[in-house]
């Protein structure tokens, strides 16, 4: 029913390679770690494949337990629509679309204490990942990766406790759903009088359809795929 989430920037090869960023979550009913990847640092991308992960194989979470970081929460204090703005929301982040989108209900904690689990977590995994890391001589993220694949199979197999109610709260996911629309970043743009779309010092070309020859002054949406 709750997953929490957080980034944990540590040393985590004890300078053997770059410092890392693990991102991962923790169910708050069973202390499963359902997944976790290193990073460069903390980041979209980061979150999006942990989330991904978490839903192609346990399903969709019903919410998700995070700090107030500019990943999960606007920093603007007014959406950038009208509607928006009358409703005094907030523009959405890429991961706070991603979750609408899931129909996962996003949770802000207020304090660090707040998310003592995910916290109590990362202080453990810093103690035996790292000597995990240290015993495998890794020195790159690609190996880092590798052990902590390894590490988190041990780690679940030990550490998960029954939840009060056996029956999976995560909600299955439609097959029609391609997480690859959903887990991407998503821009809106206005294409040109000439069908062109710029788009980060790229010219997309939209080509005319059976539907209609033009599409100019129409907005559309471009997608930034993880790949």
């Amino acid at each position: 029913m709750l997953l929490q989430v957080d980034g944990s920037p540590h040393d985590w090869l004890e300078g053997r390679g770059p410092r890392l960023c693990l991102v991962g979550g923790i169910d708050d009913a069973t202390n499963h770690v359902p997944a976790a990847v290193f990073r460069r640092q903390e980041d979209i991308e980061g979150y999006f494949t942990v989330l991904r992960q978490v839903v192609k194989t346990k399903g969709i979470p019903l919410s998700l337990y995070h700090d107030k970081h500019t990943i999960f929460l606007s920093p603007k204090k007014e959406a950038e629509s009208i509607e928006g703005q009358l409703a005094g929301e907030r523009p959405l982040t890429q991961v706070g679309r991603a979750l609408l989108e899931l129909g996962i209900t996003s949770i802000p904690a207020d304090s660090p204490e707040a998310k003592g689990r995910i916290e109590r977590l990362w202080r453990t995994f810093q103690d035996r990942l790292t000597t995990e890391l240290r015993l495998a001589e890794a020195t790159t993220l690609e190996e880092a990766q590798v052990v902590l694949r390894r590490f988190l199979r041990h780690y679940n197999h030990r550490f998960v406790v029954p939840a009060a109610e056996a029956e999976s709260a995560y909600r299955p996911v439609d097959p029609d759903l391609d997480l690859a629309t959903v887990f991407c970043l998503k821009h809106t743009r206005t294409v040109g009088r000439d069908n062109v779309v710029q788009f980060k010092r790229r010219r997309l070309q939209i080509l005319p359809s059976c539907e209609r020859t033009s599409y100019a002054r129409t907005r559309v949406q471009v997608h930034e795929r993880m790949n």
